[in-house]
C-alpha cells in the first residue's frame, strides 16, 4: 500500500517536492489538501459504527485498561479507526465518537494506573532528543499569545505536567511566580535542580497546599492534554484554581490535522502515552462543560517556519501558511481558554475569541 501511494505521488507531483519534509508536503503540494479531506470523508463513511458491547466483544482488555464511552458527549457507540503501534513495544486502538467526532484511545488507561506510564525514567525522554527544541516551541507559542506572557511580574503561574522544568525556567525568567507539578519523580528532581525561584512538586495539585489554594493568573498545559484520562474532572479543577481574569494555555496534538488524515495510524500524534485527541471542533465542548467562557486559537505553521530557520523557498512557505490557515490550523493545536468574561476583555482584544 505504501509503495502504491508513493508511485501515485510521483506520477502526480514528479520530484519537485522530494526535498520538502514529510510533515510539510501535505500543505504545499497542489490539490493535496482537498484530496486528504476527501480521503477522510470516505474513511468515516466506510468505518463501521458499533455498540460498546459489540466493541468489547472484539477487543482484548489490558491489565491497566478500561473501556470508555465518549468523554465529551457520553455516547457509548464506537467507530474504530486506527491501530497505532510502536513496533513490538506498544499498540493500542483509537476510536471516534459518531455523535461529536471526538477521538480517543479505547480501551484507555485507568486513572489510578496512569503513573505506570511515567515511572521508568520518563525524564530521560523529556531531556533527550525531545527537549532539543522545546524551549524554542514555548517561546514561539508565548509570542503567539503575546499579551498574556510579555510580563509576569506580580502574577502566579502553574505549569501542570511540568516535566523537567524547561518551561518553568522560562517562566521565572519572565518574572512569573511559578510552580509546577508532575507525575514523574525523577523529572521533578531534575526540574528543581534547574530552577532558581520556581519550584516543581511531585503529585497532583490537591497534594500541594500552595497549589491547592488556587489564585493562579495563568495555567499552562504543554503537551499534557492528550495524557489526561479524566479531562472533565481535571478541567473543573483548573477552572477552580484560576483567579478572576485567569487564562489556561494549551499546546497539544491536533486531531483535525491534515497529517492525521494523510498518515492515519502512522500519525506522529499517536504516541505511547497519548490517551485522547482533540481538535478545534471538540475542545470547546470540554471547556464549555467545565466553566470556561471562551477560547482562542493560534495557527501552528511548524517551529522552523515560525523561527525563520526553514529551508523551504519563500513561495512554498507562503503556500504552507495559507494552507494551515484555511484548513486545520497545523499539526499542533495552540489554544488559550478564558476563565470568565473579564479575562476575555483583558487578554482577548488581539485574538479571535469564540465565546462558549
Amino acid at each position: 500500500m505504501v509503495s502504491v501511494k508513493r508511485t501515485a505521488a510521483r506520477m502526480l507531483f514528479g520530484s519537485r517536492y522530494n526535498k520538502v519534509p514529510w510533515g510539510q508536503r501535505v500543505y504545499v503540494r497542489p490539490g493535496e489538501r482537498l484530496m486528504r479531506e476527501a480521503q477522510w470523508r470516505l474513511k468515516l463513511r466506510s468505518a463501521r459504527v458499533m455498540s460498546l458491547e459489540e466493541y468489547k466483544a472484539t477487543v482484548p482488555l489490558g491489565e491497566i485498561e478500561e473501556f470508555l464511552s465518549c468523554m465529551m458527549c457520553g455516547d457509548s457507540r464506537q467507530q474504530p479507526l486506527f491501530e497505532p503501534t510502536g513496533g513490538r513495544t506498544w499498540r493500542y486502538r483509537v476510536v471516534r465518537c459518531p455523535s461529536c467526532g471526538f477521538l480517543y484511545r479505547n480501551p484507555n488507561i485507568r486513572p489510578e494506573r496512569l503513573g505506570d506510564l511515567y515511572a521508568n525514567s520518563y525524564s530521560s525522554f523529556l531531556t533527550g532528543k525531545y527537549a532539543a527544541n522545546r524551549q524554542r516551541r514555548y517561546q514561539l507559542t508565548m509570542d503567539a499569545f503575546a499579551p498574556v506572557f510579555e510580563h509576569g511580574e506580580g502574577r502566579r503561574l502553574l505549569d501542570f505536567g511540568c516535566g523537567a522544568g524547561l518551561f518553568l525556567e522560562l517562566a521565572e525568567q519572565r518574572g512569573f511566580d511559578a510552580v509546577g507539578v508532575d507525575l514523574s519523580p525523577d523529572s521533578v528532581e531534575q526540574a528543581n535542580a534547574r530552577l532558581t525561584k520556581a519550584r516543581a512538586y511531585f503529585g497532583a495539585p490537591e497534594d500541594v497546599p500552595e497549589i491547592a489554594a488556587g489564585g493562579f493568573d495563568v495555567i499552562t498545559l504543554w503537551s499534557v492534554l492528550a495524557h489526561l484520562p479524566r479531562p472533565l474532572e481535571d478541567f473543573e479543577r483548573f477552572r477552580h484554581l484560576l483567579a478572576p481574569e485567569g487564562v489556561l494555555l494549551i499546546l497539544t496534538v491536533n486531531a483535525g490535522s491534515l497529517l492525521l488524515k494523510a498518515y492515519e495510524s502512522g500519525w506522529s500524534g499517536f504516541t505511547k502515552n497519548h490517551l485522547m485527541f482533540y481538535s478545534s471542533a471538540t475542545l470547546p465542548t470540554l471547556l464549555g462543560r467545565t466553566g470556561f467562557s471562551g477560547v482562542a486559537y493560534a495557527p501552528h505553521y511548524g517551529d522552523t517556519i515560525e523561527a525563520g530557520t526553514s529551508q523551504l523557498p519563500g513561495p512554498l512557505r507562503a503556500r504552507l501558511r495559507r494552507a494551515v490557515e484555511n484548513s486545520d490550523g497545523g499539526n499542533m493545536m495552540r489554544a488559550l481558554a478564558f476563565a470568565d468574561d473579564e479575562a476575555i476583555s483583558r487578554w482577548g482584544q488581539r485574538l479571535r475569541v469564540r465565546r462558549l
